[in-house]
């Protein structure tokens, strides 16, 4: 393969089954579903970790989330383990970045050639309310106002977005013309569809209520204890009163999903009117998905699809065109990369996605904010097994192939005792997952002591989502 440039495109919180090309008929998303079509759209891909910043930093490193030590929201990249930025500068790429990179800090050697407009953690610290995790956590006090923002609007983050947008097209315009030389990569990272679910009007009003579904499961009764665990802290749901709250709330989510379309398309046109298309590689994806009231729950944080599952599209030359269904992940993209530029990726834990994908356990696992212990999910061909620290004899099983949708859950029946054995030596082949959550929960214990103590913690506050550069968190008590 011919080392050409490399666009990696990346969103937040995007389940990928909102899109045109994955068979949501009511989504207008014409700039994603044509780069689909031009190119790899794989079906079942997976984040490491269903929340912003351990996702981040296992992208960058090819790694999972136990191999890095980058637990949760407060426990953010600080260059310490290499990336792929650290190993193409190094190689003499010119490797930038335009928008939200959730590492710690721009003082931090990240392995970037430039940083523009970038989005770290607050204050270097991040959300240290979410270390507080166990029999004891407090409740988080945001989602009132995360159910209060939902809606037509506009947002710090619908702002940001177009900002990254334009900074993008700005650097393929003025910038990529002067390095010739070598391949260039361009990671641009927008914030949308994360919530505020707060959508620009000409596109919140393109999904009316009578179109928007309800989310599956809402409210039911007889679900996992980790799903009550979790809607318990984070108090999101109770704040929607009736049906049209809900739907209000998940127009606001498809309208950001467009809105971010807009913005990929404004990049791509670029592209083509610099005549840069035939040269370039091009990745979209997203950190994780988005749970959008499914089981009464929203956000993320859990290992359910909606949550753990992300968009990959993979297009440009030498790149062929089709779908491919083997369960991948984030590991997966460092590997790839390397290979588009000619380089070895002898640290990534993942495999490339182009070629032949050998059968193997693909992983995901959560140790971060509202959930009291860890919490690991596998992929073993059509079989998903979900295990939970907290509750041992009450594992999760799942056949995707006939039952996508998770809504029959097999860990406990008696005639699917084979497999569901068999995916737990799997998850253990990979890692201790008792021993893992205990080396998680002392670093957040360090963190913690390191910043007061929990009643500092406790009184600095909660807050519901990080602040674009130059604007600051609003806590909530």
């Amino acid at each position: 393969m011919k080392p050409a440039n490399f666009l990696v495109i990346m969103s937040d919180e995007h389940d990928p089954r909102w899109m045109g090309c994955s068979g949501a008929r009511l989504m207008h998303t014409p700039h994603l579903d044509r780069l689909a079509a031009r190119g790899l759209r794989f079906t079942d891909a997976y984040t490491t970790c269903p929340i912003c910043v351990p996702a981040r930093a296992a992208f960058a490193t090819g790694k999972y989330i136990h191999q890095i030590g980058f637990w949760d929201n407060a426990d953010p990249y600080d260059g310490s383990v290499p990336s792929w930025h650290h190993r193409l500068r190094e190689r003499g790429h010119r490797v930038v970045s335009v928008g939200k990179l959730h590492f710690r800090s721009t003082d931090d050697d990240n392995g970037f050639s430039e940083e523009i407009v970038p989005m770290n953690v607050f204050e270097r610290k991040g959300d240290l309310y979410g270390l507080l995790r166990g029999d004891d956590m407090p409740p988080r006090a945001d989602g009132k106002k995360l159910a209060g923002l939902a809606g037509p609007g506009e947002s710090e983050y619908t702002w940001y977005d177009r900002e990254i947008a334009a900074r993008a097209q700005i650097w393929l315009r003025e910038q990529a013309p002067k390095h010739r030389d070598r391949p260039w990569v361009l990671f641009v990272s927008f914030v949308a569809p994360h919530f505020p679910l707060t959508a620009p009007p000409h596109w919140y009003y393109r999904y009316p209520f009578d179109r928007v579904p309800m989310p599956k499961l809402y409210r039911e009764k007889n679900l996992h204890p980790y799903v009550r665990d979790q809607a318990e802290n984070t108090g999101y749901d109770k704040y929607f009163e009736d049906e049209a709250a809900v739907k209000r709330a998940r127009a606001g989510y498809l309208g950001l999903i467009s809105s971010l379309d807009e913005n990929i398309g404004h990049i791509l046109e670029t592209l083509e009117d610099s005549k840069l298309t035939s040269s370039t590689r091009i990745l979209y994806t997203s950190d994780h998905g988005d749970n959008m009231g499914a089981r009464g729950l929203w956000g993320k944080q859990v290992l359910y699809e909606e949550a753990a599952k992300v968009p990959m599209l993979l297009a440009g030359p030498d790149i062929p065109a089709g779908v491919r269904r083997e369960p991948v992940s984030h590991v997966d993209f460092y590997p790839t990369l390397m290979q588009c530029l000619g380089a070895p990726a002898p640290e990534a834990s993942g495999v490339s996605l182009l070629g032949r994908i050998p059968e193997r356990t693909v992983l995901s696992e959560y140790h971060a904010s509202s959930s009291r212990a860890g919490e690991y999910m596998i992929r073993h061909g059509r079989w998903k097994y979900v295990y939970f620290v907290r509750y041992p004899d009450q594992p999760q099983l799942f056949d995707l192939e006939a039952d996508p949708e998770e809504l029959r859950d097999l860990g406990t029946d008696k005639a699917h005792g084979a497999m569901r054995t068999e995916c737990h030596k799997r998850l253990l082949a990979m890692l201790d997952p008792e021993e893992v959550d205990r080396k998680a929960k002392r670093r957040q214990a360090e963190l913690v002591a390191a910043n007061g103590g929990r009643e500092a913690v406790i009184r600095r506050g909660s807050f519901a989502y990080s602040p674009p550069p130059g604007l600051k968190a609003e806590f909530d008590q």
